[in-house]
């Protein structure tokens, strides 16, 4: 197999892509607790696949509810260097029609619950998240989506929101009036999560909805998104084999996001100051820059 491991965090039916082989599960305990569900691995296109049902199978768990921590780090424990996000989202743009694939470049943070860091408890690390999509992944991202003959948006902003009920017509119209293009309750602490486990992270944005503020359209409904959702899985699963089609003709890369903790400096803690435990937790992050020689194999 190609050294390249793709994750994919999404609805519980997206590994059933037609090609996947060896599929297994693996049951993972984290020192951030337990993951949504088992991880689904299998061998796609030349690589190894490792899928997560963000909600857990069934979709038990609400979006403040959600594991993140926990789920990212197992897919960086799996050997995971690039995550695929598959998002429902509400459409905050008139052009953005439901049934399109948008494949946002920026975030903005309206969550309140969640822990957001793998840091803290002796060891201090600011990452730098500017630009909180690493662009070399959301371009094959985009491109592989033109291939499947999707109708896509190249860029744009996401609103995430706390959940789990949907926005106000207030809310719903602030977010326009600010520019954003959709907006979803799941991808962050996802992505900085996966920015601080120097994983490449991006978008597959499925809109399902207008949200609440289009005067023309029914407000969101549960059974709404479901249709669009169920209508667009098998686009989904296409862009996911020619993602990771792409990644494998790539081989391995070095992308600014697989280096985010040592290339800005982003430890500031001194290192002999870093409490054992501390040490233990954040072995499988910091451990290969700054105590090399007892890292975990």
């Amino acid at each position: 197999m190609s050294e390249v491991v793709v994750g994919v965090i999404g609805g519980s039916g997206l590994y059933e892509i037609e090609g996947i082989r060896n599929v297994r599960e693996v049951t993972l305990e984290t020192p951030f607790g337990s993951p949504s569900d088992a991880y689904i691995v299998g061998e796609l296109e030349g690589a190894t696949c490792v899928f997560l049902p963000r909600h857990g199978r069934g979709h038990r768990f609400t979006p403040s509810e959600v594991n993140y921590r926990a789920n990212v780090w197992g897919m960086k424990k799996l050997g995971a260097r690039h995550v695929i996000s598959v998002s429902a989202v509400g459409s905050l743009r008139e052009e953005i029609v439901p049934g399109h694939l948008v494949f946002p470049d920026q975030f903005i943070d309206r969550t309140k619950d969640r822990p957001s860091t793998f840091f803290g408890g002796g060891c201090v690390a600011h990452i730098q998240f500017g630009d909180p999509v690493e662009e070399h992944l959301r371009q094959v991202l985009l491109a592989s989506a033109r291939e499947a003959g999707a109708t896509t948006h190249d860029g744009g902003t996401y609103v995430v929101m706390e959940g789990p009920a949907f926005s106000t017509r207030a809310e719903s119209n602030m977010h326009r009036a600010w520019g954003a293009s959709v907006i979803g309750m799941t991808n962050l602490p996802e992505a900085k999560l996966a920015r601080e486990a120097e994983l490449a992270y991006a978008t597959v944005a499925l809109a399902t909805d207008y949200d609440c503020w289009h005067e023309h359209h029914d407000d969101v409904t549960v059974e709404a998104v479901l249709a669009v959702i169920k209508h667009n899985v098998a686009l989904a699963k296409d862009v996911i084999r020619g993602a990771v089609r792409r990644l494998v003709a790539a081989g391995p890369v070095e992308w600014p996001a697989h280096r985010a903790l040592m290339a800005g400096g982003a430890v500031m803690t001194r290192h002999d100051l870093i409490p054992a435990e501390a040490k233990a937790r954040l072995d499988l992050l910091l451990g290969k820059y700054l105590w090399p020689e007892e890292a975990s194999k």
